[in-house]
């Protein structure tokens, strides 16, 4: 039971899904060993961490969904992924960034703007991203790094964008207000208020 939990779980890894406890229970863990849950998740838990380097952390107590993250050590600012993954990745920092710099919190007009700026347009095929707009509003959200939230009475809808769960276990803001430090050349505590809060938050 342990063991075809690990392969489950490195699975859903390949692509940041996060797996819930209603998952476990339907494809891993039988009737007979039900009462076993925790120990199971548990053993589990250790096997990955002692064998990959992955930290299985619950990112939802209500509906109980688990993510893999990596608890290896790594540089500032940047992240340990796979290579197909690293462009991905660093659009997401970027965006994280934006996010973070503009306190915490942003509309998704003005995020479109900012990619725009980069010369990455959403609704448009992007030859390293694909289809951005899909990207960021279909997979990073439902892999937990980014949350949005409809603006009440805007007609067409507006959405807010926050980090999600698995943003802020996989980083911090301090490692994300050095990558922008480093980007722009100055010093981290040019932003006051971010510094302060990156730094309480660390």
């Amino acid at each position: 039971q342990v063991s075809e939990l690990v392969q489950l779980l490195l699975v859903k890894d390949q692509k940041k899904m996060p797996i819930k406890r209603s998952d476990i229970l339907k494809y891993v863990i039988t009737r007979e060993y039900k009462d076993y849950y925790s120990e199971i998740v548990n053993r589990a838990g250790r096997t990955l961490q002692q064998v990959f380097g992955l930290q299985l952390v619950e990112i939802d107590t209500k509906c109980r969904s688990y993510i893999l993250i990596n608890n290896l050590p790594r540089a500032e600012g940047e992240y340990l992924c796979r290579d197909k993954e690293k462009e991905k990745m660093g659009l997401l920092l970027v965006i994280l960034s934006f996010i973070f710099m503009k306190g915490n919190s942003v509309k998704d007009s003005a995020l479109w703007e900012f990619l725009h700026l980069l010369r990455v347009y959403p609704g448009k095929q992007h030859r390293v991203f694909g289809d951005v707009r899909k990207l960021v509003m279909d997979e990073f959200v439902r892999q937990k790094y980014l949350e949005t939230t409809q603006i009440p009475l805007t007609d067409p809808a507006e959405f807010k964008f926050q980090w999600g769960p698995r943003a802020e276990k996989e980083t911090s803001k301090k490692d994300v207000l050095n990558f922008v430090a480093k980007i722009q050349g100055k010093d981290p505590t040019f932003w006051a208020s971010q510094y302060s809060e990156a730094v309480a938050t660390t």
